[in-house]
Order: C-alpha cells, then structure tokens, then sequence
C-alpha cells in the first residue's frame, strides 16, 4: 500500500513539476503552450503512459525476461548437494530478513549473481555456475545476503519508479525542446508548424538521446548508493562485515560476468573501474564502506 501511495504521489508531483517547468520556459520564449500542442496536459499525461508504462512493464515480466535472457533455471534443492545449500541458505537468509523465500536459480555464465521481480515476497535470485564454483560457502552466502537486501529493501520497485520519473521528463521535455528550436529555425512564432515536420522530429530524436544519456548519469549514480546499502545489508544478515568483505575481494580477483542491460543495476558485480555510467561502484569503495560499518566482527 505504501509503494502505491508513493507511486501515485509521485505522478501528481510530476504533473506539477511539467506544469510549472514548461509555463515558466514558453513565457521566456513567448510561446503559448496552446499554440504549439494544443492542451499542454495531453502531452504531459501521454508522457506519463509511455514513460511510467515502460517501466512497469519490464518490472512486472522481469523474473520470467531474467529467466530467459540468462538461461537461469529454477532449483529447488532436490537436484544436489551443492543446490541443496543454495536453497537452504536463501531460505535462512528470508527468515532473517523476514521475507518469503525467493525463487532460486542457477544459470551458466561467469562469476555473478542477481535479484530481481516485481513483489518483495515474489522474487528472484540467481547466481552464475562460476560464482558457485570459484567462491567459498561463506562468501557465496555474503553474496546471497547482499541480493536479498536488494529485495528486502523493495530495489527492484524503486529502480522501477526512478526510471519511470526519468523516461518522462525524458519524453516530455525532447518534444518541448524539438518544438521551440524548430519554430525558431522556420522562424514562426505565430503557428503550430514548428511542433511537425521533419525538423521537428528529427530534433526530437536528437533530444531524447542526449536527455536520456544525462537521465543515465543519475539512475547509475542512484545505483551505485543502493549497492553500498545492499552490502551493508548483507554484513547485518550475517552480522559481520568479514564474509562480504571477501567475497568482493574474490570478485576483484575473478572475470565478472556481464549481465543484460536490464538486470545490471541489480548484479554483484559490474564494470571493474567506476564511472559517471556505472551501475556499480569500485570494489575498493565498497571494501572501505564495509571497513568503516562499525559492526562486531
């Protein structure tokens, strides 16, 4: 219930932002709002369709698309010793962090591991067949504490709802910045000719792809904060900062596995030198903040 408050407040904000922001630049411009789309509300109201759209989409099939993008194949223990663990571990690591157990999958690929779905009590986590194989149980349980903090602090519903924000302001402000810049080419201020045309959607495309790269400066850099709450997370699970702390030193030491663009912000492990474009910060970083976490080890 509090995640759609949340998610409703946020789009009543939103409508408000795009009122304000676009009343305020079409007066600099002299523009009238009416004069180029009609009910500038009919704009906003199609960039929240498509912006918030998307996004639900993709959270609502994002364990079946995880499943199928990386070949993960759900275990439920009865297929070995080694799945037996794996099964085992998650289920102690959801009663602590007072959680249904997740599904668990196992799927071929280089060391990495991931969680994702749209329901905190309905998700997923999978780890790589190299992760398994190249770290200690005890570092493979860090690793499995850090995913179930991703799900026990609702990550995957957040990412959803900040991307949702960005793909409409996105949406929104290109088609505002095509139409004023065209109309300032063709030189008309007096007619709507500046929001069509070849010019216009051309522009459009232009601006959609520059918003979006600065939008993705901000959701990686959102990304990056969720990665240190997660393994703190993962130190409080198993309450101490020692297992996680090797598992990313093992990591340094490993071939991280790349992930879909969709599930990235959600793996263990990412590119290994941090930038403005990463979802991950360095392991270096992240061994510090654990250091400094100040838990009993």
């Amino acid at each position: 219930m509090k995640r759609v408050m949340l998610f409703t407040l946020v789009n009543v904000a939103i409508l408000a932002m795009l009122s304000i922001t676009t009343s305020i630049v079409f007066a600099l411009f002299g523009v009238q709002m009416s004069e180029v789309f009609g009910d500038y509300t009919q704009l906003a109201c199609f960039s929240l369709v498509f912006g918030f759209g998307g996004a639900i989409i993709s959270l609502i099939l994002s364990k079946t698309m995880a499943k199928i993008s990386v070949g993960a194949k759900t275990i439920t223990g009865e297929e070995g010793e080694a799945e037996r663990w794996l099964v085992a571990t998650v289920e102690d690591l959801a009663r602590r962090a007072n959680l249904k157990t997740p599904e668990v999958a196992i799927y071929k690929g280089s060391a990495n591991a991931f969680a994702t779905g749209a329901f905190r009590n309905s998700a997923l986590i999978a780890v790589s067949s190299d992760i398994m194989r190249q770290m200690t149980k005890e570092e493979l349980r860090a690793v499995l504490g850090h995913e179930m903090t991703h799900v026990a602090n609702g990550d995957m519903v957040t990412m959803c709802l900040a991307q949702g924000v960005i793909n409409v302001f996105v949406i929104f402000f290109s088609r505002i910045a095509a139409s004023v810049v065209a109309r300032g080419l063709s030189g008309d201020n007096r007619s709507r000719r500046g929001s069509g045309g070849f010019t216009y959607y051309m522009l459009m495309h232009v601006f959609e792809i520059a918003l979006g790269l600065l939008a993705s400066i901000i959701t990686c850099w959102y990304s990056r904060k969720r990665e240190f709450a997660a393994d703190a997370g993962s130190a409080r699970l198993l309450g101490s900062t020692a297992p996680m702390i090797a598992a990313l030193r093992r990591l340094g030491n490993l071939q991280p596995g790349v992930l879909p663009d969709s599930l990235k912000a959600f793996g263990i492990a990412g590119k290994p030198k941090e930038s403005l474009f990463a979802t991950h910060p360095a392991l270096e970083r992240r061994i510090r903040a654990l250091e400094t976490l100040g838990l009993f080890d």
